[in-house]
This record gives structure tokens, sequence and C-alpha cells, in this order.
């Protein structure tokens, strides 16, 4: 935005050159002072380039913006409702329409149900918000007066718009209980990328930084809301949904050290999970003793799915930082090595020894120092989510190990997904086929269930 800043203006000058260097030519006065050799500057006025409420719009771009509110707003009752308001929102805004009820509450501070046009033009236009950026738009539009940053209560309104009126989510609408837990899982997934300090307030620094702006001009664009990997594909919510109520046997929206350690067929050790729980990496939202939570389940499986990201690799960091020191040591990194050495003694696989894996890791991340490695050493390697997958994850050690040449083709065909995308499109389609299974032999008469006995 800004369209009508050009370059910050120059120092200024006299008209009669440098004001140092032009000089009296008059006599020196009696006391011989050298300064009054020179004359004094000519004064001035430096334009303002700093407004504490937003620089005003321009002439020509106030116009252009007045003339399509008096378009838009051309009506016997000189206002919209709610109903109304995306094409503002759309049009004289440039935003996301899923920010236009967000907008009109915003104005309609009264709940009268209707924005007039002044309320409108004294909101956006007099408000200056006309030649904000993007980020800051949304970023005032969403947050609470008094507040100086977003928290999640303040997506809500983004993913009710959303939900009522994305084409990709219509079949949601008969089922609110899954609409809740797609909102949540949608908007857990924006903190864990973009809310890197981890307090659960978003500030306006992370929300430019962040993706969130282009994901919601591309739901905006796109009919198919799985094609929005960042953030709103309801595959990657139906992944994680589902693995957490497979290991939440009870059914109690919440799962404890035992359901854990059978995510991923048994692939992590008692160890790790019990840093996990001990809240090494994260504080558990929930307050309920010695159990996970599903924004708590939601932060571990990103993590786990894909350990390249920034987030996932500070999550694994401090639970392998036993000290909290910021360093990882030989002897933490061993103590959490022993478990996966004694489980593939137990699988008779063969053994690697921690000397020959602190080798490996060490050729892997290259780190500053070779006595430990830091945060920024595995930030700065893009072999970083293996070290820690050898450290607890079997399953994926014996993997890199055994690396599928396929798969590896696969990845260099279409470097834009991430680890996470791939692996939430092998499980989706992996959890439909047992879905669709599964509907075969509860309804269909042709299909033959083994556990049945023959009569004969």
């Amino acid at each position: 935005m800004f369209s009508s800043v050009n370059a910050p203006p120059l120092s200024p000058r006299s008209s009669s050159g440098s004001p140092r260097s032009s000089k009296q030519k008059s006599s020196p006065s009696a006391l011989g002072s050298p300064l009054k050799l020179f004359s004094d500057p000519m004064q001035e006025v430096i334009p303002q380039f700093y407004f504490q409420n937003g620089r005003p719009p321009t002439k020509e771009l106030k116009e252009q913006s007045l003339s399509k509110i008096n378009h838009l707003f051309n009506n016997p009752l000189n206002g919209l409702l709610i109903d109304e308001f995306k094409t503002v929102t759309k049009e004289v805004c440039k935003l996301p329409s899923s920010l236009s009820s967000a907008l009109f509450r915003k104005i309609d501070v009264d709940c009268m149900g209707i924005v007039t046009r002044d309320a409108f033009i004294t909101y956006w236009v007099d408000g200056n918000m006309l030649t904000m950026d993007v980020a800051t738009q949304i970023f005032e539009i969403l947050k609470r007066p008094g507040h100086k940053h977003l928290t999640e209560v303040d997506f809500r309104p983004i993913l009710r718009e959303l939900l009522a009126t994305h084409p990709g989510l219509k079949f949601l609408q008969n089922t609110p209980e899954f609409q809740d837990r797609y909102a949540e899982t949608v908007i857990y997934r924006i903190f864990y990328h973009m809310n890197r300090s981890g307090n659960g307030r978003l500030t306006l620094r992370e929300l430019k930084r962040g993706e969130l702006i282009s994901a919601m001009q591309q739901a905006d664009e796109e009919d198919d809301i799985n094609k929005v990997l960042r953030y709103f594909s309801y595959e990657h919510f139906y992944v994680i949904y589902c693995k957490f109520w497979e290991l939440d046997t009870d059914h109690d929206f919440f799962i404890d050290r035992e359901n854990l350690i059978r995510y991923g067929n048994h692939a992590l050790t008692y160890r790790i999970v019990d840093r996990i729980f001990s809240q090494a990496p994260r504080k558990f939202a929930g307050d309920v003793e010695g159990k996970m939570g599903y924004e708590d389940f939601v932060y571990f499986m990103l993590s786990e799915e894909d350990k390249s990201s920034e987030p996932s690799l500070e999550y694994w960091f401090k639970c392998i930082d036993l000290d909290g020191n910021g360093v990882l040591t030989p002897n933490e990194m061993q103590f959490f090595y022993e478990e996966q050495l004694h489980r593939m003694e137990c699988l008779a696989l063969e053994p690697v020894l921690f000397e020959d894996i602190l080798c490996q890791i060490i050729d892997m991340i290259a780190p500053e120092r070779e006595d430990c490695i830091t945060l920024q050493d595995l930030k700065g390697s893009k072999l970083s989510g293996n070290v820690f997958n050898i450290l607890f994850n079997l399953n994926k050690f014996m993997a890199f190990e055994t690396r599928d040449p396929f798969l590896i083709r696969q990845e260099r065909e279409d470097p834009t997904l991430t680890e996470w995308d791939r692996f939430a499109h092998r499980e989706y389609i992996r959890l439909s086929m047992e879905e669709d299974v599964e509907d075969a032999s509860n309804g269909s008469a042709d299909v033959w269930d083994e556990s049945v006995e023959a009569p004969f």
C-alpha cells in the first residue's frame, strides 16, 4: 500500500548553496570572531512525515474511494446490512471476504444491524485505514479495544464467515460440532506457525511475517478449500482430528501418556513422551493433571510430522535440552538414544553405537562447536529433523537409514510441499480408504463377513 508515498525527502538545503560556505563580504567585527563571517541559513519547512493516526489519504485516492462508496451505498436505507457488506469489504477495502462480518461489527458499535455510508466513511476514510498496509488493516479490524495484540478468540469471526460462505465447507453446515472443531484446529495452526513467542498474543509484527493473509486471499479465489494448504485445508483438519480421536479411547477429549505412546504405531520412546507430559516444550492449555488436550495434541502432531519447520525444531529442542541451558550436549542426546538402542536390540535389528550416531549427527548439522549443538545450528541445517528422529522415533529413524528413492524423487519434483503437506495427503487417502471399506462392510449384504459362522 502507501501508494502516495515517494522516497523520503532529501535533507533541506538553502537556495543560495550550503549555509556553511556562504561568507559575508563585510569586514570582520571589532571582536574579530570568525563566527561572524558566516550568514544565518535560510529556514525551510520540513514536510510532515509522522502522523499519529496514520498518513491521511491523498485527495485523488480519497475521491476514488468516495466514488465507489457512494455507488455501493446508494439505496433507500443509505446503508448496508451484514449480508450485503461483503462487496464493500472486497471492492472498497480490498480485503479477504472472510473479514466482512468482523469489519461490519467493528463499525456497527451500537449493534444496529446496519452500517451507514457516513459511518463507513468515518471509520475507513477519515480514520486513515485507507492508507495502511493490509496486515495493519486486518490487525486493527480484529483486535479488541485497548489491546495491542490478537488472541485466539479474535480469529473466530473469520472462521464463522468462512464456514458460512465458502463453497468448499458447505457440507459441514449440518454438523455444527465439526464446524467448531474445524475452526479450533485452523486457529491452533495459525498460532503454532505465527505466534513464535508462544504466549498466545499475536503481535502485528508476527502477523506481517506470517502467511495468513496470502492464505485468506487464496481461500477467496479457490473453491476447493483443500487446495489452501496453509491453515485452512479441511483434509488436514480431518487427519489431525481422526488421529486424536483414535488415541482418545475413552473419548473424554483428553489423552494420557499411554495413549500417546501408541501414536504412529508405537514410534516414540517413553522418555520423549515423558518430556512432553512434563510440559517442557509447551505448557498444556488444559488443567487436567497428566492429560493432554486437543490443542496440545495439534501442537505435538504438527511438530512430529514436520520436523523441518522452525516451530517444530524449537519444540523438540526444548525436549532434548534437559537442563534448559540452551545447548544440546552429547550426554543429553545419549540419554534419549539409549532407549532407541534397547528397542533395536529387542527387535533383533543391528544396533548402531552412540559414538557412531554422534559422529553422524555432527556431520549432518556441522555445529560451530563440536561439543554441543545450539538451536541456531539446527535451524541452519536441512537435516535437523533427522537428528530428532534418530534420538526418539525408531520408525522414522529406520526409514531414514533405508530411504526410498521414489519418495526422494517425489520431494524434488514439488519442493513447495512441506513434510506436513505430504504426510497429511498420504494419511487422508489411507483414512478415506478405511472408511470406504467400513461403509461397504456395514452397508452391503454382498460383503462376506468372516466373523459370521457359516450355517453348515
